[in-house]
């Protein structure tokens, strides 16, 4: 099954499942272009093809989040205001790193430190 997120102003507004067979050109072989312009005709709206396993565009399209077209990736919402920009992940890292000590963190971004969750 393939996967596309329809785009609106570079936000993902939703992801659908296509069957593969409505990708196949004349010679049997996927081609993006050709879910796209399924979608289109179907749903109306611009569409961009997503991985489910993130084998392409960084990461899989969820619903809100920004596809970035300089980096041809998707990128999910930013955390919180102080996590940074992953370039190779298109992921967002927290300034500070998440112990490793098996205990359970959450962020706090006002104190800017992992905090313990606690039973």
């Amino acid at each position: 099954m393939a996967h596309f997120a329809r785009i609106k102003n570079n936000i993902v507004k939703e992801v659908i499942v296509v069957n593969n067979d409505v990708l196949l050109d004349e010679n049997g072989v996927e081609q993006e272009s050709i879910g796209i312009e399924f979608c289109r005709n179907l749903f109306g709206g611009d569409w961009i093809q997503t991985s489910y396993n993130g084998n392409f565009r960084k990461n899989y399209a969820g619903v809100d989040y920004t596809y970035d077209s300089e980096r041809d990736a998707f990128i999910p919402p930013k955390p919180y205001n102080s996590w940074i920009l992953n370039e190779t992940t298109c992921k967002w890292d927290p300034p500070v790193d998440l112990p490793d000590d098996g205990k359970t963190y959450i962020w706090n971004d006002n104190n800017m430190n992992w905090q313990i969750i606690t039973p």
